[in-house]
């Protein structure tokens, strides 16, 4: 026998533990070398643990939910094994628990055939206690028949179940159905007719609601408007998407003209690339432009590295790169870190108008919304043009209201007039 040790894997200085999602193996199943055995997610990223190497799961040490460190041990692979030599003793189904698993009390004798000793993580306890159950009463999938989180979050939900499926029938005008949520969601039965469910806060929202936070309390926020006429700028687009697509492989959007205009304001007003570091002011010789991007998991900001350096194709490539890896929680912690400024496109949802948050340590944020056909006044006439409305937030510790309101109007003049991102004007 060959034993393998499947580790956490190491993580960043930044960050000093991680949470197990879900088992992609169980025990005794097969596994290939460099397989994704189970992912592990932290307060920035999602990180992909794969195979050392080929063979049977023979060992699983640590549950899904569980809090894990770098290095960390949490499966054993052999390498010699066959597929089904050794029998699985992950946690019991939840949908099999039998109806006298349902008690009042967590502290209730365990029954028979429980988890060996009852023993529970205090996270797990908890949720069992909220859920009328005891640690003897679950079959624990951690190291030595241990209850983990995920195995307390799954018997929880079991057992409402059950206790669903041993009472009265309801009437036919009965209590609205939850919408489908994950397995190991718990749902609260006890507001008869006001259904809840209670989803754990993953590491990722938990960071973003904690940065969030920390820039509203820490900075001087500020935000000044300006409206900009979208034509010249689609004008553009119309005549040479199809050539630039055939070109380059990639669309022509709107986000590279976006990350021009404010590369070119930012070189005009150094104050609103700049950064605040203790009592010091750091001005940026270099344009790291981070791109808002939505994803299952929540809001993240990858950088584009250099952006005064990169094209129009340059830039779009890279978005769409982005874009993928969020949706697939692929991007890594190098990708998001730094930046100097940020883009945030409300408008891909439908937002007219909204005031940004700036991203810390960065100074400044530029709000796109959605453009939109509105009449204006040009030259005494009113005339019907695609209109989006801007929203810059900045920190004025260090950006007076001039910078900001210049910066913003030369990001306007760039989008109105294209030719001054070529002619640098």
């Amino acid at each position: 026998m060959a034993i393998v040790e499947v580790k956490v894997p190491q993580f960043s200085e930044s960050v000093s533990e991680g949470t197990l999602l879900d088992w992609k193996k169980k025990v005794g199943e097969i596994i290939a070398q460099d397989e994704t055995i189970i992912e592990v997610e932290t307060d920035k990223v999602v990180l992909e643990v794969p195979a050392p190497a080929a063979g049977v799961v023979i060992e699983v040490s640590a549950g899904q939910g569980d809090t894990v460190t770098s290095d960390q041990i949490i499966a054993k692979i052999d390498t010699e094994a066959k597929a089904g030599a050794v029998a699985p003793v992950a946690a019991k189904p939840a949908d099999a628990a039998p109806a006298a698993a349902v008690v009042n009390s967590a502290a209730a004798a365990p029954a028979a055939g429980g988890a060996s000793g009852g023993v529970a993580s205090p996270a797990a306890a908890k949720l069992l206690a909220e859920g009328g159950l005891a640690a003897g009463q679950v079959a624990g999938s951690g190291r030595d028949g241990r209850v983990t989180k995920g195995d307390a979050i799954a018997a929880v939900a079991g057992g409402a179940k059950v206790a669903a499926s041993a009472s009265v029938p309801a009437p036919a005008a009965a209590r609205p159905a939850l919408p489908s949520v994950p397995a190991q969601i718990g749902r609260d039965t006890s507001l008869e007719g006001r259904p809840e469910q209670r989803v754990p806060m993953s590491r990722l929202r938990a960071r973003i609601a904690e940065r969030l936070l920390q820039s509203q309390q820490t900075n001087a926020i500020l935000t000044t408007f300006n409206e900009v006429n979208m034509k010249p700028v689609m004008d553009l687009r119309n005549k040479y998407k199809d050539k630039f697509e055939k070109e380059h492989g990639v669309k022509l959007g709107f986000m590279s003209f976006f990350v021009k205009a404010a590369v070119h304001a930012l070189k005009k007003y150094p104050a609103v690339n700049a950064s605040i570091d203790g009592n010091d002011i750091v001005y940026h010789g270099y344009f790291d432009i981070g791109i808002a991007v939505g994803s299952p998991r929540g809001l993240v900001v990858p950088i584009l590295r250099n952006a005064d350096q990169m094209s129009l194709a340059d830039i779009e490539k890279k978005i769409a790169e982005y874009g993928k890896k969020a949706a697939d929680g692929k991007l890594s912690i190098e990708e998001m870190t730094g930046g100097t400024f940020s883009i945030s496109n409300g408008g891909v949802f439908g937002s007219m108008l909204s005031t940004p948050i700036i991203n810390p340590p960065q100074s400044a944020i530029l709000g796109v919304h959605a453009t939109k056909d509105r009449a204006v006044v040009e030259n005494g006439e009113i005339v019907i043009r695609p209109m989006n409305y801007l929203a810059m937030s900045y920190d004025h510790r260090i950006i007076d209201g001039r910078e900001a309101v210049l910066s913003l109007v030369a990001m306007k003049e760039a989008l109105e007039d294209p030719a001054r991102l070529l002619l640098d004007l």
